[in-house]
């Protein structure tokens, strides 16, 4: 059996407290520590004050140093503990503020008011005034309560696939005993795409205004200048309502996502927003919560997959029905032997039944191979219908019963279809060897997907494959 994990080590203030038989929380054992240590360095230096008045040099210098090492102590183990209990709630609780079109209206509403009643000097405009600025104070806070204890979670399906809809879910808790949330929306934050100033790799060449093969010497060197900033991929950009969530309660939403091309999508927050209780301000919460999904290219058959499928399957079943029809051996027959298996002229010279046995009908070994091209050989669109049509096709043979294999660069022969279909999603152009000059004859036909010349393919391969070429008009 593994061994239980260790639990976490106390602190020696935990320690102190677990001594002493106090149930203090680690915060308040450390302020209640602070406050001991400052009256102590205060009392020091009181007395050094006191010893220095009456002419004692070395208990002056000794209470002072002692005052001194007690703040220095206290400052040590409480700032920093303080500063990132802050930053942690800074960090949890991170909220943005947008003004909606009623708060503009109500703003200006209020200053209207507010000059008015500095012109007149009338105590009920001045009282309306204030009246009006309390409810955006009572409209902050009563958001900023409803939406602090808030728990986010986001089901994602396992597997999807680019231009398919599929359906996601996003559950909201509200762990409060006793105090509900109303009209509570769960958006997706927004994204910092404005470029910034960073530090990147160039090269430094003399004379500057030469072509590189003529300037004297290159270096190394490093430019300071701005970097566009590219927004990753995101899962949700829609909006999910709950119109009120009362306490101690959970609610779901069924979400439609719809992803319009392959690739990995990430995304590292969530927003829980509310306008309430008046409208004037959007309060949107940060979450911290990562999600990731890999989006499998389209499967959906496209002109060119219904113009080779026919093709491939005549050739794959040729290819089988040759293999299967071969001679094995003729042998007794047994009871469970069908009689068109019976070879009349073997029976007739041994004077026994015999029946012919032919070699496996049910080898249908198909393999698969996408060559990825080197940069620059194909443009992209050729090269994302190059990577649809693979996952079509995989796809499609998959449902059938062959004994189906797929071998792409760095991965020699693997069976799984989503693995397959993993490695599509994020693939693009790579240098590198041809898979095609590695792969030998054997008993799998091959689909393969190539960028190679005619005239470079193996021989071999010719008589079990059948090859599209990426980017060829046929």
């Amino acid at each position: 059996m593994p061994a239980a994990p260790k639990p976490p080590s106390a602190t020696p203030l935990q320690r102190v407290a677990r001594f002493l038989h106090l149930q203090i929380p680690e915060v308040w054992m450390r302020f209640l520590l602070a406050i001991v240590g400052l009256v102590l360095a205060f009392a020091a230096a009181l007395f050094s004050t006191v010893s220095r008045e009456s002419g004692n040099l070395w208990a002056t210098l000794v209470l002072a140093s002692a005052a001194l090492i007690l703040a220095v102590i206290v400052g040590l183990t409480t700032v920093p503990y303080l500063a990132r209990r802050v930053a942690a709630a800074r960090i949890r609780d991170a909220f943005d503020y947008d003004v909606t079109r009623v708060g503009i209206v109500y703003v200006l509403a209020v200053l209207v008011i507010g000059i008015g009643a500095l012109n007149t000097g009338n105590n009920l405009l001045y009282i309306i005034v204030a009246a009006m600025i309390s409810a955006i104070l009572v409209s902050g806070i009563f958001s900023a309560l409803e939406l602090r204890d808030l728990e986010l979670d986001v089901h994602l399906p396992e597997h999807v696939f680019a231009g398919r809809a599929t359906l996601g879910r996003i559950i909201v808790r509200n762990p409060r005993r006793w105090m509900p949330s109303f009209s509570v929306s769960v958006v997706s934050p927004k994204q910092d795409t404005a470029a910034k100033w960073k530090w990147t790799p160039t090269t430094f060449g003399f004379p500057p205004k030469r072509s590189p093969e003529q300037q004297w010497f290159r270096l190394p060197d490093r430019q300071f200048r701005q970097v566009p900033q590219r927004p990753p991929l995101r899962i949700f950009e829609g909006r999910a309502y709950f119109p009120y969530l009362a306490a101690k309660g959970e609610l779901r939403a069924e979400l439609d996502l719809r992803f319009n091309r392959r690739g990995r999508y990430q995304q590292d927050q969530f927003g829980l927003a509310t306008r309430f209780p008046f409208g004037f301000l959007v309060k949107t919460r940060r979450v911290q919560l990562s999600r990731e999904i890999v989006v499998y290219p389209a499967v959906e058959p496209t002109d060119e997959f219904f113009e080779i499928l026919p093709l491939i399957t005549g050739e794959f079943e040729s290819f089988v029905r040759g293999r299967g029809n071969d001679l094995y051996r003729i042998r007794e027959a047994m009871p469970e032997d069908s009689a068109r298996h019976v070879d009349w002229k073997a029976t007739a010279k041994s004077g026994s039944l015999k029946v012919r046995e032919f070699s496996r009908e049910d080898e249908r070994k198909l393999r698969i191979v996408f060559d990825n091209p080197s940069p620059g050989a194909v443009s992209s669109e050729v090269y994302e219908n190059a990577v649809s049509l693979a996952a079509s096709l995989g796809w499609h043979f998959a449902a059938t019963d062959s004994e189906l294999t797929f071998v792409t660069k760095g991965d020699e022969g693997s069976p799984d279809i989503y693995g397959f279909l993993a490695y599509l999603a994020v693939a693009g152009p790579s240098p590198g060897a041809s898979v095609v000059d590695a792969l030998q004859p054997s008993s799998d036909y091959n689909i393969i997907l190539t960028t190679r010349p005619r005239g470079s393919i193996p021989t071999a391969l010719w008589a079990c494959s059948y090859f599209v070429f990426i980017g060829e008009k046929r």
